[in-house]
């Protein structure tokens, strides 16, 4: 017996409009660098670790807390919900980690990898749908695209203000920033073990 999943299911999808307008990306930056900036790191030595590697990633990160700005959260959940729903049919999706503030300079990457523990050492709880808003808009810079490594590999044209949802087992990258900053928040939804 072959076992297929449904035609409606898929894993990646991007808001048809944006869910933020100009402003509250504006917003958004703002409370970003409000927050402890840090060099971001790549791997997992322990929970929450990792190194600082410039050859797989440059970029500073921030976090933004969840009563900094709790109607963005809301908007983030009930459109991650709609969108696990009616793409990924993943169970027991929520969100529990805060959002990353991302500023990538010029000259600033992040090497391909997948957000999820391939070992899962350190989980449950299993991240299972990364996202990404684009907070900058377009004309803001050059290069810097978000590319996965998938079949034709062909890099989303968001808008500011758009997300774009996909498994966090899909290897991705943010291409080098070759002018201007490209500004983002990234998050992550988790949930029991893939069975």
């Amino acid at each position: 017996m072959r076992y297929l999943e449904p035609k409606w299911k898929s894993l990646m999808a991007n808001t048809t409009t944006p869910i933020f307008s100009p402003e509250q990306c504006r917003q958004i930056i703002e409370v970003g660098h409000s927050q402890p900036k840090e060099i971001a790191r790549v791997g997992v030595k322990e929970k929450g670790g990792g190194a600082e590697d410039t050859k797989k990633r440059i970029t500073h990160i921030s976090w933004i807390p969840f009563k900094a700005l709790p109607e963005m959260y809301k908007v983030i959940e009930t459109t991650m919900l709609r969108t696990n729903a009616n793409h990924f049919g993943f169970e027991g999706v929520q969100l529990n980690e805060p959002g990353q503030f991302t500023e990538y300079p010029k000259g600033g990457f992040y090497d391909w990898h997948m957000d999820s523990e391939v070992n899962c050492q350190f989980e449950p709880p299993v991240r299972k749908i990364s996202m990404t808003v684009l907070l900058s808009d377009p004309s803001e810079f050059k290069g810097g695209d978000l590319e996965f490594m998938t079949q034709g590999n062909k890099p989303p044209h968001l808008i500011q203000g758009q997300a774009i949802f996909f498994a966090s087992f899909i290897r991705h990258r943010v291409a080098k920033v070759t002018k201007g900053v490209r500004r983002s928040l990234v998050m992550w939804f988790n949930g029991p073990p893939f069975k």
